[in-house]
């Protein structure tokens, strides 16, 4: 039951305001992440060295990192623990972060010593040491080590002789299995690999000779064959270059490769139940730096991850294949172009289904997962992460990275990080919404998609009007470099009213992004004919530069959601747009501001390209175009629209050649005047059409075929006929569309026709004063209010005073609302009927009280049958005819009710979002 509410309720709320907002959905912590990522990207507190991290193992919930460091320190910022020797080894709880009782020193008498691999046995007993060393606290020993774990000492009776480097060490049952730079062990030739008995360190009769260094060696699960990598191009006197497969008894080869470029290597071999997957690394032209996956039964490649960047460490866990890298480039994979480092990424070990077919002769990886927490470059050479390790601990699993970097996520972290199981704790990204109707009874919500580093499946609540109850619920898939649009059509809107739209991202661990922007949008009364028949002639991009906020572009089109991403912050909202109407521009400076979009994609055989554009440089610049890069210059570049220095228009491809349709001599559009530009490419050839007219065709169908992104405002353009002075485009851009087809002569004509033509403008009018009386005060004032109330019995009334425009020329009204928005305080909304009426007696905000109440009309403007609770904005339609007549004049209306259940509303003293009443007056054509 409703209980009504006086004087008081109204105090209170009168100190309500911009605190207040919608109550989000909010959901208990918890450790849910994207399958199959295993881990979250939040990093833990860890220990870490002074130096680099190159080794590391895992045994019973701890975890061994050895490398070239002398001490490790707390996390910083802890403010626990002091710092501690650690000569080139560490032992560290995997819960906790910090060093355990186990203290290793690995040293050498002469140079620097250094410990570049660990490994456990099968039975977690032993933990096995390689490098550059001499000795374990002061143990002899020659670049090899055995530890029992449990008393944390050297194994006296382990003690090959490594005369130089080791560089990776692989367990099996019985054998202990090396690479490095050695061409000896005890005395004996072993070039570059070697085998010892697990146990006494004694030589195998293992014999894979290598002509240069061994850097990664692994025994497959079932123990008969080793996997060699390295920097290799014979093992014992056969070709293969990088990697090998071999015996695990004689060393004999039986299996070579050719295909890993002769520049590159293998810096890392991991295997699981059914595959083997390498990290390479390489410089030069024609290098590659990323992962290969093989199969176990005949050792063939399944795929082949070209990301540029230098792996330098594969882990398999759970058909996920984890790697440390810097990869920059994964323009060969199909995913992001060149650009920043991503020094963590996922991937599926295997494809679900069928895999794709090859690509120059390789089948691609699966593409990359939603797990990217991030280091820096660091120390050293400058390559971060260099090892990997998952140990367990309780019911928790954890991430150990080691490398070189000096930050993680962020925050300053040197040499060691971790990630656990559990405890996903960081929110997505906030959504970048808009709201757009071109047409009664539809308005597109849309937003680009939030980018959280261990979730790619995120849930999106859209609320609409400032409810609390989400108007729609939906989920969408994105990643770091791959934040593509997601949108939702609302159907259930009026023509001539205007509503709001807020969205939130949650993960699957409940943790919600904040509250979008409001994205504002009017429903129209007629179709608005020039984005109506852009949609219906099939654009898959459209972007109309009505957005409010950066860096976001929408995707106007019907199903395209291919939104844009603002680059260098070009001006937004620059009026009067190339359309008649309400729609506005981009301005660009001509320097480095352009627009591009945010998912690569290729171009079918037929397409067109379309946009308006205004300016008078003389420095030319591109308009639009497609190219293989977004932020950075693209290497190849075409399917584009460009303007000389002199104003002249040019529509290229390349297919071997540049070839281009360009408009006359004399042609020349720099006039700082709106112009239509459009080209073809199809069946037909190419064509060229500016304001509506075709200015030249030329017969070529065919172009470049590569994946890339389309750019507006500026990209390459290099080398192309005509080149102007700037890359980047100078002036005002609008109404960019890209359609998969090659449009008609009458289509492009019927464009340029359809934006002159008159449309609908919307009008929004806040109310100048407002306040409201109150029976049970009868002398009481309200005016500085932040609320404000209606009810019958006993009386509330609300005046509101509006400033009314009038009509534009050559335009009738055609639709009024009044809009308001109740308050945040329980039962705040209404079961009884609130009515509009004029005002027809005089009053103002600060002397108005019940007893000075103005008089009322009698025929009501408009009424609403019922308010709900929960602070939203409310519209009321009003008689059109009524309105009209009192159109440029200042004029009054009140809000009555005859019931006794109070509505309460913001005035527009409040602070809340979308709040002060306001009027929606659509106007059109006579």
């Amino acid at each position: 039951m409703r209980r009504s509410r006086g004087l008081t309720a109204a105090l209170v709320l009168s100190l309500a305001g911009a605190g207040t907002g919608l109550g989000l959905v909010l959901m208990p912590e918890a450790s849910a992440i994207t399958p199959p990522v295993a881990f979250t990207a939040d990093e833990l507190p860890t220990w870490q060295p002074n130096g680099i991290v190159w080794a590391m193992a895992q045994a019973g919930g701890t975890v061994f990192a050895g490398g070239t460091f002398s001490t490790v320190r707390p996390p910083d910022g802890s403010g626990s623990g002091t710092e501690q020797e650690a000569v080139n080894f560490v032992a560290l709880d995997a819960a906790t972060g910090a060093p355990t009782s186990c203290k290793l020193a690995f040293t050498v008498g002469d140079g620097s010593a250094t410990v570049r691999t660990l490994a456990v046995s099968k039975d977690k007993k032993t933990l096995y040491a390689g490098g550059y060393f001499g000795a374990v606290n002061g143990t002899p020993v020659s670049s090899a080590a055995a530890i029992d774990i449990e008393t944390c000492t050297p194994k006296a009776s382990f003690h090959p002789s490594f005369p130089a480097t080791v560089r990776a060490f692989a367990v099996s049952d019985d054998t202990l299995y090396a690479a490095g730079d050695f061409s000896t062990v005890e005395g004996q030739t072993r070039e570059r690999f070697a085998a010892v008995d697990a146990t006494s360190g004694a030589l195998r009769p293992f014999v894979a000779n290598a002509d240069e260094p061994g850097r990664a060696v692994a025994v497959t699960p079932d123990g008969k064959n080793v996997l060699l990598g390295g920097d290799f191009f014979t093992v014992n006197g056969q070709n293969t270059h990088a990697l090998a497969v071999v015996n695990s008894a004689t060393g004999a080869v039986a299996k070579t490769y050719s295909t890993i470029p002769s520049n590159s290597v293998v810096k890392s071999i991991a295997t699981d139940a059914t595959g083997f997957y390498t990290g390479n690394e390489g410089s030069g032209g024609g290098v590659f730096d990323g992962r290969i996956g093989l199969n176990l039964g005949d050792f063939s490649e399944k795929w082949r991850d070209r990301c540029l960047g230098a792996t330098q460490f594969v882990l398999p866990y759970d058909g996920v294949l984890y790697s440390s890298s810097h990869a920059h480039d994964c323009t060969l994979n199909g995913e992001y172009p060149d650009g920043r480092r991503h020094h963590l990424l996922a991937q599926p070990t295997d494809y679900q289904g069928t895999p794709p077919a090859p690509v120059d002769g390789f089948v691609a990886s699966p593409r990359k997962l939603g797990w990217f927490p991030d280091t820096n470059d660091g120390l050293g050479e400058g390559i971060g992460p260099r090892v990997m390790a998952v140990a367990e601990k309780g019911d928790t699993k954890y991430m150990w990275v080691g490398g070189e970097f000096t930050t993680v996520n962020g925050v300053a972290q040197q040499g060691l990080t971790r990630f656990a199981s559990t405890g996903d704790v960081g929110a997505p990204t906030t959504p970048v919404a808009s709201a757009a109707s071109v047409k009664p009874g539809e308005v597109q919500v849309r937003w680009r998609t939030s980018y959280d580093e261990d979730d790619s499946k995120l849930t999106y609540r859209i609320y609409r009007n400032g409810s609390s109850t989400p108007a729609h619920t939906m989920t969408a898939d994105s990643l770091e470099f791959e934040r593509q649009q997601a949108s939702w059509t609302d159907t259930t809107v009026k023509a001539g009213q205007s509503y709001t739209y807020r969205v939130t991202a949650t993960d699957a661990a409940g943790n919600t992004s904040a509250l979008s922007a409001t994205a504002s949008v009017t429903v129209p009364v007629s179709v608005q004919s020039y984005p109506n028949q852009v949609r219906a002639d099939g654009a898959n991009l459209y972007w109309r530069y009505d957005d409010t906020v950066s860096p976001y572009v929408a995707d106007s089109s019907t199903d395209g959601n291919t939104s844009g991403i603002q680059l260098n912050a070009p001006a937004l909202r620059q009026t009067p747009g190339a359309v008649s109407g309400a729609s506005t521009a981009m301005g660009f400076n001509g320097t480095s501001q352009q627009v591009y979009s945010d998912h690569r994609q290729t171009v079918g055989a037929s397409y067109t390209i379309e946009t308006w554009f205004k300016t008078n440089t003389t420095r030319g610049g591109k308009l639009i175009g497609f190219g293989n890069n977004t932020d950075r210059s693209s290497g190849s570049y075409d399917k584009q629209l460009y303007m000389t220095n002199t104003g002249r228009l040019v529509f290229g491809v390349y297919n071997g050649s540049t070839r281009t349709v360009s408009t006359g001599l004399f042609e020349t559009y720099n006039d700082n005047k709106w112009h239509h530009v459009v080209g073809t490419q199809g069946p037909s050839g190419m064509a060229l059409y500016v304001d509506g007219q075709n200015k030249g065709t030329l017969n070529v169908t065919n172009f470049q075929q590569y994946a890339g992104f389309w750019h507006v405002g500026g990209d390459n353009l290099s080398s192309w006929p005509n080149r102007p002075t700037s890359n980047f485009f100078a002036g005002q851009i609008d109404e960019t569309a890209v359609y998969p087809t090659a449009l008609t002569q009458a289509q492009v004509k019927n464009h340029y026709d359809l934006a002159k033509a008159p449309t609908d403008t919307v009008s929004k009018v806040v109310t100048t004063e407002d306040t409201y009386i109150n029976q049970g005060a009868p002398s009481q004032a309200y005016g500085t209010s932040t609320s404000l109330a209606v009810r019958g019995t006993s009386a509330y009334e609300t005046y509101l005073r509006f400033n009314l425009p009038a009509a534009p020329a050559g335009t009738v009204l055609k639709s009024a609302s009044l809009q308001v928005k109740t308050t945040t305080q329980t039962g705040a909304g209404t079961a009884d009927t609130v009515s509009v009426v004029p005002v027809t007696g005089t009053w103002s905000a600060a002397g108005t009280t019940f007893n000075t109440k103005p008089t009322l009309g009698t025929t009501p403007l408009g009424s609403i049958a019922g308010v709900p609770d929960g602070s939203a904005v409310q519209s009321v339609e009003l008689d059109t005819t009524a309105v009209s007549s009192v159109l440029g004049t200042g004029y009054s209306m009140a809000l009555t009710s005859t019931g006794t259940d109070p509505l309460w509303i913001w005035s527009s003293e409040a602070t809340a979002a979308d709040a002060a009443p306001q009027l929606i007056l659509t106007f059109g054509p006579k």
